[in-house]
């Protein structure tokens, strides 16, 4: 299951790259030649998608691999780290849009070739729709931040699409020159906002953050359901790329042999990663009169002595 997730994402990050890159030179052709800055704005916004493209291709690519000495515990980080990666890009793309939208407001001049510009933003709405699907698709399919932080950039890349299209077409109605470089704030806006949710999502789980509550609750419905676990405690959670990272200590019977104690524990890791999908479960058993607290042992299938 992980070598064909690992392939489907590489084979996917290497669809964006290419749509991204025929996007970026038709964008900057058309830009230049029509003068529209918020043409060349869109191919800005395209080319940072590109960037984040190849980071995302490296990053799934790299995630794929392995432990190894050095990484333990896998190499996960590398799709988190791509995220923070990107969302600079994206930052950085919205000040430099800004910058040239203000220079553009100080020396307003037509665009030339409208009709142009309209083509390519409608074609790029329509690849990006389509590519971003396919993204968001296989990211949900394999947990990929990485994938996931690429499909959001191309679907903001579709609303600044539409927003230079619209914009583009009542310059075209109307004359007014100044639609042109509003439009382009307008996108940088658009641009900063997915930079900064990006940052934050990419943040929280380079920092370890725990899993939602949901999936916590998952995990201890699991456990509590389990005739054999009188208790559990020191339940953490983490996730390092597509996998989710869960550690435990576990109170069983003292009067429990080891063999029968070891297939509790393969039974409790196979149910809770059918649950939630890519695991890795570590659980540390404990005798029920060793830890504090549980210095009798309950009868064998009483629910009254489980606490999370």
């Amino acid at each position: 299951m992980g070598g064909a997730h690992a392939e489907l994402k590489q084979s996917t990050a290497r669809l964006s790259i290419i749509s991204n890159t025929l996007l970026v030179l038709l964008k900057l052709v058309v830009g230049f030649y029509a003068g529209a800055v918020s043409i060349i704005s869109e191919a800005a916004h395209s080319a940072v998608d590109l960037i984040a493209a190849i980071v995302a291709f490296y990053a799934v690519k790299k995630s794929a691999q392995p432990p190894d000495h050095d990484h333990a515990y896998g190499h996960g980080k590398f799709e988190n780290l791509s995220g923070a990666i990107e969302a600079l890009l994206i930052v950085g793309a919205a000040i430099w849009i800004v910058y040239e939208a203000m220079e553009k407001f100080h020396v307003a001049t037509m665009p030339e070739y409208l009709e142009y510009g309209i083509v390519i933003m409608l074609i790029s709405i329509g690849v990006n729709y389509w590519v971003s699907s396919k993204l968001l698709k296989v990211a949900h399919e394999t947990e990929s931040q990485a994938l996931e932080a690429d499909a959001l950039h191309l679907r903001a890349d579709i609303w600044t699409s539409a927003g230079v299209l619209v914009g583009l077409a009542t310059i075209k109605i109307t004359g007014w020159v100044w639609i042109d470089p509003a439009i382009a704030i307008v996108v940088a806006v658009i641009v900063f906002k997915a930079g900064y949710d990006m940052t934050r999502k990419s943040v929280s789980q380079l920092t370890d953050v725990s899993l939602p509550p949901e999936e916590e609750k998952t995990i201890a419905d699991i456990l509590n359901r389990h005739a054999a676990v009188i208790a559990f405690h020191q339940l953490r959670t983490r996730k390092s790329g597509s996998y989710r990272l869960i550690d435990m200590h576990l109170i069983l019977d003292k009067n429990m042999h080891l063999d029968k104690a070891h297939a509790v524990c393969d039974q409790l890791e196979e149910e809770i990663k059918c649950a939630l999908g890519l695991c890795d479960v570590v659980i540390h058993i404990e005798p029920c009169d060793y830890h504090e607290g549980f210095g009798y042992c309950p009868i064998p299938g009483s629910r009254n002595a489980k606490r999370p």
